[in-house]
C-alpha cells in the first residue's frame, strides 16, 4: 500500500525547485555549447579561437551533448518526488545519464591533452586541474556504478554527487567569471585559470557539505542515478 501510493503521489512545488535551480546553473553553459556547435558547423573561417574545435570537431560536439545532458537531465535525479512518483524512469535515466558522464569527462581529457589551446585560455595550472577533474568524474561514476550494484546506496549517491558537481563546473564558473570579466575587462590569462579553478574548488566542497549533512540527516529518499531498485 505504501509503495502505491508513493508512486501515485502528487508533485509538489518542492519537488521542482532543486532540478530548476540546476537547470538554471546548466543554462548559460548549456547555450554556449549550442551556438559552438552552430559555429562549428557553419564557420569557414581558421581563426586563434576556433581553430581546434575545426580540425577536430568531434571531440567538441560529444562534450557539449554529453555534458548538457549530464548537467540538464542530471538535474531531475535529485528531486525525491520524481525518484519516489517514477522509480522505474529514474533507474534507467541514471544508466544514460551515467553513459553521458562518462562521455563528457572523456571528452573533456581528450580536449585537454589533444587540443592546441592558446596560452591566454588554458595555462598550466588550469591544463592539471581539466584533467585532474575529469579524471576524478569518470572515477566517481564508476565508483557510485559499483556500489548500487552492491547495494551501497549511502557510497553509491555520495559519489554521484560528487561527479555531478565536478561536472557542474563551467555552470559555477559562469557566476564567478563574469562579475571579473565585468570589472576588469579582461578574459585569459592566469587569473582566469585562478577563478575556473576556484570555481571547481567551490561545487566540490559544496558537494561534501551536502554528503556529511544527508549521512546526518534520516535516511528518506531513493538513490540518485540508480541503476537498479534501492534495497528494501
Amino acid at each position: 500500500m505504501k509503495d502505491s501510493n508513493s508512486r501515485t503521489r502528487q508533485l509538489t512545488t518542492a519537488d521542482f525547485k532543486l532540478p530548476a535551480a540546476l537547470v538554471l546553473l546548466s543554462a548559460v553553459p548549456a547555450l554556449g555549447g549550442i551556438a559552438r556547435l552552430v559555429s562549428v558547423a557553419r564557420d569557414s573561417h581558421v581563426s586563434v579561437d576556433n581553430a581546434r574545435f575545426l580540425h577536430a570537431p568531434v571531440p567538441v560536439v560529444i562534450h557539449i551533448f554529453s555534458a548538457t545532458s549530464f548537467c540538464v537531465l542530471g538535474a531531475f535525479q535529485f528531486s525525491r518526488g520524481f525518484r519516489v512518483r517514477w522509480p522505474g524512469l529514474h533507474r534507467r535515466a541514471g544508466r544514460v545519464l551515467a553513459l553521458c558522464g562518462l562521455l563528457a569527462g572523456a571528452s573533456g581529457l581528450w580536449m585537454t591533452a589533444g587540443y592546441e589551446i592558446p596560452r591566454s585560455l588554458q595555462g598550466p595550472l588550469l591544463y592539471g586541474v581539466r584533467l585532474t577533474v575529469a579524471a576524478a568524474m569518470m572515477a566517481s561514476i564508476f565508483i557510485s556504478w559499483r556500489s548500487i550494484l552492491r547495494r551501497d546506496v549511502a557510497r553509491h549517491e555520495a559519489f554521484m554527487i560528487r561527479a555531478y558537481a565536478l561536472g557542474q563546473g563551467a555552470g559555477t564558473q559562469v557566476l564567478v567569471l563574469l562579475p571579473w570579466m565585468l570589472i576588469s575587462g579582461e578574459s585569459g590569462g592566469v587569473t582566469r585559470d585562478v577563478l575556473m579553478t576556484l570555481s571547481w574548488l567551490i561545487n566540490i566542497l559544496l558537494a561534501e557539505a551536502i554528503i556529511r549533512w544527508r549521512l546526518r540527516a534520516p535516511r528518506r529518499t531513493a538513490p540518485a542515478f540508480s541503476p537498479r531498485a534501492s534495497p528494501s
